[in-house]
C-alpha cells in the first residue's frame, strides 16, 4: 500500500529513526503505533538532572529550613500533585493525535498565539539553563575542554534528537532510563553514605510557620513536574486511539514521580552540605574521582535528554502559534537559540535572575492547564480536530484567554518568588502579600488553576453544549 502525502515523513514503528517532517497536524489512524509502557521511560529519564537535585537542597535554605521528614513528605505530595495534571493531559494524545500546544487550539483558538509563543520562548530559556549544567559537567570531567566546545557537543546531540523527532526522543529516553538509572543507583549508595546528619535534620520553624514551609516546598516540587504539562501529549500522540487511558495515566504519573522524587530526595539528604551550584555540589560531595566522573556523565546524558524534549516541543509550539515553518527547521532554531542564550547566561550574573524569571512566569501553566482540561472534559474527551490545523479557520478563543489571564493575575497575591517581589516593587501589585500572611505558603498554583477552570467552565459551557 502506498503511503499518502499526509503520512510521509513520519516514523512507522518503534525504532524507526526516520526524520519526522510531519508537524502539528493530527497523526492519521493508519500511522499510529507503539506501546503505552514507553510513556514511563519518556517521563522518567529527563527528570534525572541537576535541577531536581538543586530543588532538594533548597530544604536547608533560610526561608524554608525544612527537616528531613517534612521535606520527604513535601517531595511526595508536590510530585504527585504536579504529575497528576501531566498524566491527565497525556491522555489527550491518542484521542486527538495531536501534540499538547496544537491541541490547545480547541479552547484558545487564535488566542493560542500567546501561550504558544510564550512556551516556545520558555523552551529556549530552559535550554539555556539546562545546558549550563551539562557543559559545566563536561569541563569538570575533562578540564582541557573549554566551556564553549562542551556546549557545542551537547547542543549537537540534543539538536539531532529534536530534528529526528518523536521516535528518536522515545528511543533515547528508553535506553537513557537504563543507563541513568544504573548510574544514579550507584550514586545513591554513595550519597546516602555521605548524608551525615541529613536524615536527622529537623524543622527550623514550628506551628503555622512549619506548615507554611511545607506548603511552599510542596509547591516548588510540584512546579518542577507541572512544567511538563505543556509537553504532555507530544509524546503520546502516535499511540493508537484505543490505547488504555488508565495505563497512559499511571505510566506517566509514575515515570514523573519516581524520577523527580528520587533525585530531589538525594538533594534533600545532603541539603546542609550544598554550598554552591548543583554540579559543583554533587562533585564536591562525591569527592571527585570515579564517582564524581560517573555523576558528570549522568548530568551530561540528563541534559541531552531534557533539552531534546525542549527542542521538539518548542518546534510544535511555534507551529501552534500560527507560524508556517517546517517542524525540523523550528527544532533547529530552538537548539541554536538555546546555544546562543547559554553563552549569554554564562558570561555574567544574569543566570540567577533569568532562572527566577522563568520560575515566576511558570505560574501561568496552572491556569493554562485548567482551561485545556475544562474544555476537554466538557467535550466529553472527544473532538473533531481535523480543522485545528487551519489557523485562519479557528475561532477567537477569547474565553480561554480571559480565563488564563484572570487566573494568573488573581494568583499573584498567593505566590512566593524573588522575581515576584521585584514586580511588586515596580508595579505596586500585592504579590507575596497573602503568601507572607500565610507564613510563606504558596497557593498560587491552586488559586490560578481553580479560578481559570471556573471561569472557562461557566463561560464556555453553553457554547460547547450546543456544539456537542
Amino acid at each position: 500500500m502506498t503511503a499518502t502525502t499526509q503520512e510521509l515523513g513520519m516514523p512507522k514503528g518503534e525504532g524507526d529513526l526516520t526524520i519526522e517532517a510531519h508537524g502539528m497536524e493530527p497523526i492519521p489512524a493508519t500511522s499510529r503505533y507503539g506501546s503505552v509502557t514507553r510513556l514511563f521511560t519518556v517521563w522518567f529519564t529527563p527528570n534525572l538532572v541537576p535541577a531536581a537535585f538543586a530543588i532538594g537542597t533548597l530544604a536547608a535554605a533560610d526561608f524554608l529550613q525544612v527537616g528531613f521528614m517534612t521535606g520527604l513528605a513535601a517531595i511526595i505530595v508536590g510530585n504527585v500533585v504536579g504529575a497528576l495534571i501531566v498524566a491527565l493531559l497525556s491522555q489527550m494524545g491518542p484521542r486527538t493525535g495531536m501534540a499538547q500546544m496544537p491541541a490547545a487550539r480547541m479552547p484558545f483558538g487564535k488566542s493560542i498565539v500567546l501561550p504558544g509563543a510564550l512556551n516556545w520562548l520558555s523552551c529556549i530559556g530552559w535550554d539555556g539553563i539546562n545546558s549550563i549544567f551539562g557543559a559545566t559537567a563536561v569541563t569538570v570531567l575533562i578540564p582541557a575542554v573549554p566551556f564553549w566546545l562542551a556546549l557545542v557537543a551537547i547542543v549537537l546531540a540534543q539538536g539531532a534528537l529534536g530534528v529526528i523527532g518523536y521516535e528518536g526522543i522515545h528511543q533515547f529516553e528508553k535506553y537513557g532510563a537504563i543507563v541513568l538509572g544504573a548510574l544514579f543507583a550507584i550514586l545513591t549508595v554513595v550519597i546516602v553514605g555521605k548524608a551525615g546528619t541529613g536524615i536527622a535534620r529537623v524543622d527550623g520553624f514550628a506551628g503555622l510557620d512549619q506548615f507554611g514551609a511545607f506548603i511552599l516546598f510542596s509547591s516548588i516540587t510540584a512546579s518542577f513536574v507541572l512544567a511538563w504539562a505543556l509537553y504532555a501529549s507530544d509524546y503520546s500522540r502516535y499511540l493508537p486511539a484505543d490505547a488504555s487511558a488508565s495505563r497512559i495515566f499511571w505510566y506517566t504519573l509514575f515515570g514523573l514521580v519516581l524520577s523527580a522524587g528520587w533525585i530531589e530526595l538525594l538533594g534533600l539528604l545532603v541539603a546542609d552540605q550544598a554550598t554552591g551550584g548543583a554540579v559543583d555540589t554533587i562533585n564536591s560531595i562525591l569527592g571527585g574521582g570515579v564517582f564524581g566522573a560517573l555523576a558528570m556523565i549522568a548530568i551530561v546524558l540528563g541534559t541531552i535528554a531534557v533539552n531534546a524534549m525542549n527542542d521538539y516541543t518548542g518546534s510544535l509550539s511555534l507551529q501552534a502559534a500560527g507560524l508556517r515553518i517546517p517542524r525540523v527547521y523550528s527544532a533547529i532554531a530552538v537548539a541554536v537559540l538555546g546555544f546562543a542564550f547559554t553563552l549569554y547566561l554564562n558570561s555574567g550574573d544574569f543566570f540567577t535572575k533569568f532562572e527566577n524569571y522563568l520560575l515566576f512566569i511558570s505560574y501561568w501553566i496552572a491556569p493554562w492547564s485548567a482551561v485545556v482540561l475544562a474544555d476537554w472534559w466538557m467535550r466529553r474527551r472527544q473532538a473533531d480536530v481535523s480543522r485545528l490545523s487551519d489557523f485562519g479557520a479557528l475561532p477567537s478563543g477569547v474565553m480561554g484567554l480571559v480565563a488564563l489571564i484572570v487566573g494568573f493575575i488573581l494568583s499573584l497575591p498567593f505566590q512566593t518568588s524573588s522575581f515576584g517581589g521585584e514586580v511588586a516593587t515596580a508595579t505596586g501589585l500585592p504579590i507575596n502579600g497573602m503568601a507572607a500572611t500565610l507564613h510563606y505558603a504558596d497557593f498560587a498554583y491552586v488559586v490560578g488553576f481553580g479560578v481559570a477552570f471556573g471561569i472557562y467552565w461557566l463561560g464556555a459551557r453553553r457554547s460547547l453544549s450546543s456544539a456537542a
